[in-house]
């Protein structure tokens, strides 16, 4: 092998493993902020009905 093509598929192994590794944070990301939207519903949901037993 050259050593230009070992240069270039260290390069191209390199932009996947940082893709990958992008798709995954991001995924976590939108996955945490959903999840706090979601307890964050929860949490209102719960301070209006015990507000409605006065």
């Amino acid at each position: 092998m050259m050593p230009l093509d070992s240069l270039v598929l260290t390069v191209v192994i390199a932009a996947v493993f940082f893709y990958v590794l992008y798709s995954v944070i991001r995924a976590a990301v939108r996955d945490g902020i959903l999840q706090a939207d979601g307890r964050r519903e929860q949490k209102s949901q719960v301070e209006f009905t015990s507000g409605d037993e006065r």
